[in-house]
């Protein structure tokens, strides 16, 4: 057997250079460069092995490691799950730093392999400098934080087992139900070691990521379901996106007349001005949505988790005689909500659906029904007009989420993640391209906008990407503003001053509680409570700092002004827009449940306590259901 005589790092490296992935005949290289920062712990074992073969593996470096997964994130997101990119960190800090974007990761079911390094397998120098000691588990390092919030997580010790670890950590990156967060552990002791590893190791391989088709005997159940039904609904999720199933849910509604609503990773899958896309559904959601999901009888979810922004807490789903169906590739997934379980692909799933409702002679959905959908497609559509247009008086959000629109168009690449501004987007934004509305929301992760702007533009550099963060995001994790200067990439930032975390702040009050600690301001030495003036920070003297470009404006006219400048431009350009903080979209009959305090002292806070057990007497465990004998 022919051998090379490589240390694991170079290892590593070669491996992952030759892995590749295909769905319908097309081939990608599934991991397409690693970012990272450098310490002790992997300087001298993957940076000399990255730094002798350059052309194996294009190499970032970041500012923050965290952010570099959430660059990887946003990176196999626009990718459709097709490739990633890996992360590498020293151990201590820089691990621990990465377990953010791990959980992100994985709770989004998006692909990134993670490879921090670890103690010295050998043991002798312990304890070696930011190095975890434990008195009674010998061998506890910070990296077993990783165990629960990855999808693999395996710690190499012998250079021997990376023969077996590297193509079980491949098979998971490229599965569309087990995909996550992939994590090996590599002690720094380890990297440096040889062997001699069979050349065949390193010959090109294919992971072809499946499309499972459902099952004959599920499928005729679906479609008995389907047939009895009179007012269906679609909630559309990430699946339909990741799966490419976009033209197969348009005919699959054009068809059978059956309204679509949208989750926040799938938002796109249907145009904003589809007829049969009535919009977002759940505690974010819109009026039309909201009520259609109200009386529906018979739910499809295609590739959606149903977390409870979109079920609002499981109060969305009224009817009494209610039944799901999941068509999914995780069962975890399908079986929510007590759903029929109809494994299979997104694309699959809804072409199988579709022909064994064709062959059965089913004729879709009732007239009524198709006119009240249009109706309140219609409303809803003009409340979206209202809320964005220009208008008289002070720059809003969503006033400027409604020039942002029109400046960028339907086509650009629009990326948010925590705050407020999930809501609104998610309400307002109106996109034609499938892959042109990119949320972070499954962990709903302060800093992940910026980030996953290079990510964006890293996967597909021609493409026109636009970020929508808040002040308080941005304040939390901006410093990769410096490494998309540094790759020469062109990206829109718009920054949406409102003086502090204005979500949770509205949030707080809506709860009855008094304003505390939640806007950006002087501590008062009168109270001793942090309700003083409002700390200035001049965010676009920042942002240029670090090599962007820079605008304010405060009204909509200079905001449109600015962002069609900017949008001429190239490198990285940061839009200030000074909203007024007061000025927020409303809720559309959905909710979250937030529990309010049973006891309080204040009076505004038992009222909110009243209110809160109305609303929680709507939520219902929707029955599972139940095969006819």
């Amino acid at each position: 057997m022919k051998v090379e005589k490589l240390t694991v790092a170079q290892a590593l490296v070669r491996f992952l250079s030759a892995q590749y992935t295909e769905r319908d005949g097309r081939r990608e290289r599934l991991v397409q460069g690693l970012l990272g920062i450098f310490g002790h712990g992997q300087v001298a074992g993957l940076g000399v092995a990255l730094a002798e073969r350059p052309d194996l593996l294009r190499y970032y470096r970041v500012q923050n490691e965290q952010a570099a997964v959430h660059t990887a994130i946003a990176f196999a997101k626009h990718k459709r799950r097709r490739a990633t990119l890996a992360v590498t960190s020293s151990i201590g800090p820089g691990a621990t730093n990465l377990l953010t974007g791990a959980a992100a990761a994985t709770v989004n079911r998006l692909p990134v392999l993670l490879l921090p390094s670890d103690y010295f397998a050998n043991r002798i120098p312990d304890p070696v400098l930011q190095q975890l000691e434990h008195p009674t588990l010998h061998d506890a390092s910070v990296n077993d934080a990783f165990r629960p919030l990855s999808r693999f997580f395996t710690r190499i010790s012998r250079p021997e087992q990376l023969l077996d670890a590297l193509p079980q950590a491949m098979r998971v990156l490229s599965d569309p139900a087990e995909t996550g967060a992939v994590v090996i552990s590599l002690p720094e002791d380890v990297q440096a070691e040889a062997h001699d590893w069979p050349a065949e190791f390193f010959a090109p391989r294919l992971w072809r990521i499946r499309r499972p088709p459902p099952e004959p005997a599920v499928l005729g159940r679906a479609a008995d379901l389907f047939k009895r039904a009179r007012r269906p609904l679609i909630v559309a999720g990430g699946g339909v996106r990741y799966s490419e199933a976009e033209d197969v849910l348009a005919r699959f509604a054009e068809d059978f007349g059956v309204p679509v609503v949208e989750t926040q990773a799938g938002k796109g899958a249907l145009p904003t001005d589809h007829p049969w896309n009535a919009g977002p559904v759940g505690a974010n959601g819109g009026l039309a949505a909201n009520r259609l999901a109200r009386e529906a009888d018979l739910v499809l979810a295609v590739g959606t988790r149903l977390g409870d922004f979109v079920t609002a807490s499981k109060t969305a789903f009224q009817n009494p005689g209610v039944r799901f169906i999941g068509i999914n590739v995780a069962p975890f997934d399908a079986a929510k909500l007590g759903g029929l379980m109809l494994l299979a692909d997104a694309r699959e799933g809804l072409a199988a659906l579709e022909e064994a409702l064709a062959r059965a002679g089913y004729p879709g959905t009732e007239p009524a029904y198709r006119e009240e959908v249009a109706r309140l497609k219609a409303e809803w559509d003009a409340e979206v007009e209202r809320l964005t247009a220009p208008g008289e008086g002070p720059l809003t959000q969503a006033r400027a989420i409604g020039v942002a629109n029109r400046v960028f168009g339907e086509e650009a690449v629009v990326i948010s993640a925590a705050g407020s501004l999930p809501g609104d987007l998610l309400k307002l934004w109106r996109t034609r391209n499938p892959l042109g509305y990119h949320l972070e929301y499954g962990y709903s992760t302060m800093g992940y906008e910026l980030a996953a702007g290079l990510g964006v533009a890293l996967a597909d550099p021609g493409t026109e990407v636009l970020v929508l963060v808040g002040d308080g995001s941005y304040l939390m994790m901006n410093s990769e503003i410096v490494t998309a200067v540094a790759e020469g990439l062109s990206f829109t930032v718009l920054l949406i001053e409102n003086q502090g975390f204005q979500s949770i702040h509205g949030l707080q009050r809506s709860v009855g509680s008094p304003s505390f600690g939640n806007e950006r301001r002087y501590r008062n030495p009168e109270t001793g409570l942090l309700d003083g003036p409002v700390v200035s920070v001049d965010f676009a003297a920042h942002a240029a700092s670090m090599g962007a470009r820079t605008w304010r404006a405060k009204t909509v006219a200079e905001l449109e002004a600015a962002l069609a400048e900017a949008r001429r431009a190239r490198g990285v350009r940061v839009v200030v827009a000074e909203v007024d903080p007061e000025a927020r979209v409303p809720d559309y009959e959905g909710w979250w449940d937030v529990p309010v305090p049973e006891v309080t002292s204040l009076p505004e806070v038992a009222r909110a306590r009243k209110a809160y057990e109305e609303a929680k007497a709507r939520q219902r465990a929707p029955f599972p259901h139940v095969e006819e004998a």
